[in-house]
């Protein structure tokens, strides 16, 4: 069914029909009756797939990826797709309207997408808020909510440690866990801040701002799919060196490398990351690097389309992962596909 539906969208700007797709949904399930049709339709059941991670309890390790929920407006909606976790954001401490439209691409050909978002968000105190009702209205709910943090576009990369600490006090109680995210290739300059001695400063001090709460939040860094061999190796040795809890591996690619998509296609849409099918032999293999090397937690993202990808995922060491360009192409289903199998 929903393979003939992906027909249609697909006929149209890939930006408009998500917020459409999205508004369709909060329609439906505003009606308690399809809400619980559609549960019952998605969520995972018949078997207790829950685990602990980061002294978290997570209802599946099924989550989805930042940048499909950006602003924490959907988190009733992709609940009741049956999401064990939702990672909002990438969350700024100023609103901001993000690059020129379009946007974002989808390459079927190659089961991947290109987008040059730009942290386009409503600013961390408007998402904070939203959350906190969200949780307010559904004080029974089980999602796992990870708050991805970055810093606004027009700030400089000296003063981006700013921006974080922002966010992580803005978001602090009514997120369950931190992304850090240095790696979206769609903010000019951001990626220079994965460099070890820059993502020292923004990450300790996150670590003791951490402390002075009353509850602690794990705190993850996203990593680019892109880094040198020694890049990698200097986030493993830091992320060791300050005691992180987790890692995400990995965000979007800048490469275009061994697509389907003709030349001129490609270059035709322009810059952005890449996402999807592409790129999943490198994160799982950059997942198995880190586990190899390290023994924190990794949530694994890139390429999961089925629950043979999914297994890849884990089998190379992840404890949880994430999807984001596999929903877009699979469906709402894609969650009970691959617990189910």
């Amino acid at each position: 069914m929903y393979q003939l539906l992906r027909k249609i969208l697909f006929l149209f700007d890939a930006e408009k029909v998500h917020y459409f797709s999205m508004k369709m949904l909060v329609f439906f399930c505003r009606f308690s009756f399809i809400k619980k049709i559609l549960q019952k339709k998605f969520t995972p059941a018949g078997k207790d797939f829950s685990l602990k991670i980061f002294g978290l309890n997570f209802s599946n390790p099924i989550g989805l990826a930042a940048g499909f929920d950006k602003n924490a407006t959907y988190l009733n909606e992709l609940e009741t797709l049956g999401f064990g976790f939702i990672e909002i954001g990438t969350v700024t401490p100023l609103p901001q309207a993000g690059n020129p439209k379009p946007r974002l691409f989808r390459l079927p050909k190659d089961k991947a997408l290109i987008n040059r978002m730009g942290f386009n968000n409503d600013g961390a105190k408007a998402i904070a808020e939203r959350i906190r009702h969200y949780k307010i209205k559904n004080k029974k709910t089980q999602l796992i909510i990870g708050g991805n943090i970055g810093k606004n576009k027009i700030t400089a990369n000296e003063e981006a440690w700013k921006d974080y600490e922002f966010c992580f006090n803005e978001l602090h109680d009514c997120v369950d866990y931190f992304v850090v995210n240095v790696s979206s290739p769609n903010t000019p300059g951001l990626r220079d801040l994965q460099q070890k001695e820059s993502l020292r400063k923004i990450l300790t001090g996150l670590q003791q701002i951490n402390k002075t709460k009353n509850i602690q939040r794990p705190l993850l860094l996203k990593i680019s799919p892109d880094l040198s061999q020694k890049d990698l190796d200097d986030i493993i040795d830091l992320a060791d060196e300050i005691k992180l809890d987790g890692l995400v591996a990995a965000n979007t690619s800048i490469s275009r490398n061994n697509l389907q998509t003709s030349t001129n296609e490609i270059n035709k849409i322009g810059a952005g990351g890449l996402s999807g099918r592409p790129l999943k032999e490198e994160s799982t293999r950059i997942t198995a690097y880190i586990h190899s090397r390290i023994s924190i937690p990794v949530i694994s993202s890139g390429g999961i389309f089925s629950a043979a990808d999914a297994k890849e995922k884990l089998d190379a060491g992840a404890k949880l992962v994430q999807v984001w360009t596999g929903f877009i192409y699979e469906g709402p289903g894609i969650v009970k596909k691959i617990i189910k199998n």
